[in-house]
């Protein structure tokens, strides 16, 4: 097999190998700073109905990485991994040796569909970025077609930072003891997967902040990074993964992102201090399904309409919700255009599944 058969084979391994997921969700209304700025340019919000016709269906079943294909480039220490990200082009992949590389990388070079640029390596393979307090460990900016692959991310304010970068797969990734959130897809960063990563101690810098997964910008910070528009960061799948830890949301979806799937997770939010939910969904179109979540302090899946129109048009479908808590087990703000079908469940919630009656889907 040639090397680009070996690269499509070993992607199209990703998704096609299926495995058990279980999820647990954390959401609150935090942003970068939050706000409430109306957006009139947006589109009256459509029916529930709609919505649950038109959002997308759910993905095949989520993968387990394969192991590394053979490296045309091989790295051993930090300054090879940097002279490797710098040099990288379609269809090298970069293989990491085990060990710990200290410091904070950045990739900006863009691989095509056919031939993707890997970066694999064990969880041996340890990008460390030294400190909680500053940097990003990782970021890809600018970019496309990646695979990100098998090795750990620790020690970093961020752990994997995704700006302005399509098409790329994030899989069996470590990523813990970060100061604030640990993978963040941000600047209009499209069409990407983050599948079956273990994600945990987040929050260490600043709680208010330690999120597991972070999909898009808040509106507040609109003119710093998107300028002043929505950041689209739109029809990102988030599946298979572990996410406990986190001080913050386990996952926290922000109003601008839009047609996302977010499936078969499992989430803790044991650690939670600052947000009251495991995921908060700000975002439009979103379909949150086959997740398990336990031990929320107040509800197990949250909407909130941060912006005008946003927040809305999100299905619930299969989801498991043990919330341990006092709320419920999909709290809906607002109510209009979202929908909890009759197939998700919530156990130890004190106040029922939902605050709005169930559909048959």
């Amino acid at each position: 097999m040639t090397r680009r058969g070996g690269l499509l084979a070993l992607i199209l391994a990703v998704v096609a190998i299926g495995v058990a997921a279980v999820v647990v969700v954390v959401g609150l209304n935090r942003s970068d700073g939050d706000g409430a700025a109306q957006d009139p340019r947006e589109s009256a919000p459509r029916s529930s109905q709609d919505a649950a016709q038109d959002s997308p269906s759910a993905p095949a079943p989520v993968g387990t990485p394969a192991e590394c294909p053979e490296a045309t480039v091989r790295v051993a220490d930090a300054t090879d991994l940097e002279n490797a990200l710098d040099a990288a082009k379609p269809g090298d992949v970069i293989g990491l040796a085990a060990g710990v590389y200290t410091g904070n990388f950045a990739a900006s070079a863009t691989g095509t569909a056919e031939q993707p640029i890997m970066l694999c390596g064990s969880a041996e393979s340890i990008l460390d970025g030294g400190t909680t307090d500053d940097g990003y460990i990782l970021h890809l900016e600018d970019s496309a077609h990646w695979v990100l692959q098998g090795f750990t991310v620790r020690n970093g304010q961020k752990g994997v930072m995704v700006d302005q970068t399509t098409d790329t797969l994030i899989t069996g990734l470590t990523v813990t003891t970060i100061g604030d959130e640990a993978i963040h897809l941000r600047k209009f960063s499209t069409d990407n997967r983050v599948l079956g990563n273990t994600i945990s101690d987040t929050g260490l810098r600043k709680p208010k902040f330690g999120e597991g997964v972070y999909i898009g910008t808040a509106e507040s910070n609109w003119c710093d990074i998107s300028n002043c528009e929505p950041d689209r960061s739109d029809r990102n799948e988030i599946a298979g993964n572990t996410i406990s830890g986190t001080t913050s949301e386990n996952v926290d979806i922000k109003e601008g992102t839009a047609d996302g799937v977010l499936r078969a997770n499992t989430f803790d939010g044991s650690a939670i201090v600052e947000a009251d939910s495991w995921v908060d969904v700000k975002g439009r179109g979103w379909l949150i399904d086959g997740n398990t979540g336990a031990n929320s302090p107040q509800d197990g899946f949250q909407t909130h309409e941060i912006v005008d129109g946003w927040g809305t048009e999100n299905v619930f479908r299969d989801n498991v919700a043990q919330v341990n808590g006092p709320g419920l087990g999909f709290s809906l703000k607002p109510v209009r255009d979202n929908v909890v079908e009759c197939s998700n469940t919530a156990s130890d919630a004190g106040e029922g599944l939902s605050n709005e009656p169930c559909t048959s889907g």
